[in-house]
């Protein structure tokens, strides 16, 4: 059977604001652009401001909308540590974040630091988000050991160094884990 894929723009509250139809085999992040565009159109809006989660943001459809002169609001987690975080953190030994905290950083979009930055990423701390995180790190933690201990299987864990002679807890990354719980 034939099948379409709906796009759907929304205001800040969820109310409709543009559909478009497109292939059914046509994936997300390929049809994000074109309705922003079809939508500008509609409507002829000069400035538009993308906010979507990191699901429907690929490195394909930032580089497109950084291309388009299009403004973007992503949510993400990041992998590493920022410099800015690293910079409040060793100006701050010992001190907790507090709930709500932002840092804001401006950066190059390609992510080269030796060119004029053009993007401002702004990282903020939550308690919740924080907390659900270092339970999680926690109970990984402690089944990893169990599982280097040999109490129960290794099916898959983040906290196993396979790689060394001998299994061991990589205690490195969940230390890493840990600075970056509840930073989004």
């Amino acid at each position: 059977e034939p099948q379409i894929l709906v796009g759907l723009l929304t205001d800040a509250t969820g109310f409709p604001l543009h559909v478009g139809a497109f292939a059914g085999n046509s994936a997300e992040t390929h049809t994000m652009l074109p309705m922003i565009t079809r939508f500008q159109e509609a409507y002829q809006l000069d400035e538009v401001t993308v906010v979507a989660d990191a699901g429907m943001f690929s490195a394909a459809n930032k580089q497109a909308l950084i291309d388009a002169g299009l403004h973007y609001i992503l949510s993400v987690k990041t992998p590493t540590v920022p410099e800015v975080i690293e910079t409040w953190r060793r100006e701050n030994p010992g001190e907790d974040y507090t709930h709500g905290q932002i840092w804001t950083q401006a950066s190059a979009s390609d992510g080269r630091k030796h060119t004029t930055p053009n993007t401002v990423t702004h990282f903020q701390y939550s308690h919740d988000r924080a907390r659900r995180s270092l339970r999680g790190i926690k109970e990984q933690v402690a089944k990893a050991k169990r599982a280097v201990d040999g109490d129960i299987a290794i099916k898959r864990n983040r906290y196993i160094d396979l790689s060394a002679p001998n299994k061991k807890v990589n205690y490195a990354l969940a230390a890493k884990h840990r600075a970056l719980a509840g930073i989004k």
